[in-house]
């Protein structure tokens, strides 16, 4: 009798402390990737994820992220190419909600390429560096190689025709450039 108690104790003990619990998955979906460094979407919030050369672990992963408001993905596709058509002098420095990112271009081989430099949560005291990409490299991760930018290039055209019909006058995107509205 006592045997069977135990057996019943110890069965009613393994269903009530179940650790395994069920999540809804969340999709990912992948703009765009070359070697290290992709960017993704989840809903309306890009990630850019690197591979961090500044450490000496070279599995560390980071990733900086933000929302489409006002077009910022396009945005900051032109930002980066246009650093490419007339380098500038110093890195241009943009601010995002978690972190402060940079970029900084130089010529590699006779090319230029352009990098990502993070500061985490905003603190100059820990930073990521991405590896350096050229011209068709961040077509490649901005998914214009693979027709993906469609995803978040339709976002922008809804914003645009918001500001052009008098919804904002001035928006600041997430990179801390300001856009002024066409009347």
């Amino acid at each position: 009798m006592r045997k069977i108690i135990l057996l019943i104790t110890c069965m009613f003990g393994i269903s009530v402390f179940s650790q395994i619990k069920v999540l809804k998955n969340e999709s990912l979906v992948e703009i765009g990737k070359d070697n290290s460094v992709g960017l993704y979407k989840k809903e309306d919030k890009y990630t850019v994820n690197y591979q961090d050369l500044n450490t000496s672990n070279l599995n560390t992963i980071r990733a900086f992220s933000f929302q489409n408001l006002n077009g910022d993905v396009s945005g900051l596709y032109k930002l980066i190419m246009d650093g490419f058509i007339s380098a500038p002098e110093e890195n241009i420095v943009l601010e995002l909600p978690n972190d402060i990112i940079e970029l900084h271009y130089e010529k590699n081989y006779g090319q230029p390429t352009v990098q990502f430099i993070q500061y985490i949560n905003k603190n100059r005291k820990y930073v990521g560096k991405s590896q350096f990409l050229t011209q068709k490299q961040v077509d490649k991760v901005f998914g214009r190689t693979n027709g993906k930018y469609a995803m978040y290039d339709k976002a922008s055209g809804i914003n645009q025709d918001v500001i052009k019909k008098g919804g904002a006058s001035n928006a600041t995107s997430a990179y801390g450039t300001k856009k002024k509205a066409k009347k």
